[in-house]
């Protein structure tokens, strides 16, 4: 797959240095928000969790949780798996087998935006075309 060498808006958004921000950065990539916009409404939604694992809208997400979900939905995205316990990988982040339109793709510890078959992110983190998604949210 062809890849867009992005940062999603962050820089422009004023924020600074090295962050584990993929979600973040994918939401507002694919969906056309703003990232300080998206970034607000992730930081919202972990403040209401434990504290317990670091995570932020800043060192990552637990995507799993019910406020995220939400929030995919309401902006207009739908989840799509595409594994589940005991079948095997079965779609990987390669040419010609995700949908056209607008992804946010689930990989192993990471989410990245591919737009009509073209991954947008700060890397290429398909791995020689062999990494396993586990679903993504397309946008409806």
């Amino acid at each position: 797959m062809k890849v867009v060498i992005t940062d999603g808006g962050r820089s422009a958004a004023g924020y600074r240095g090295i962050a584990g921000d993929c979600v973040c950065r994918a939401v507002s990539i694919v969906s056309g928000k703003q990232y300080a916009d998206v970034y607000k409404s992730l930081a919202s939604g972990s403040a209401t969790e434990r504290r317990s694992r670091g995570k932020s809208a800043r060192n990552g997400i637990r995507t799993s949780r019910k406020w995220f979900k939400e929030y995919m939905q309401q902006l207009g995205f739908k989840w799509v798996a595409t594994m589940g316990i005991g079948t095997g990988c079965k779609v990987h982040l390669a040419d010609g087998e995700l949908p056209t339109g607008k992804l946010v793709v689930s990989v192993s510890k990471h989410y990245t935006a591919v737009i009509d078959g073209v991954i947008h992110d700060t890397h290429d983190p398909q791995r020689i075309g062999t990494r396993c998604v586990y679903g993504y949210w397309i946008l409806q």
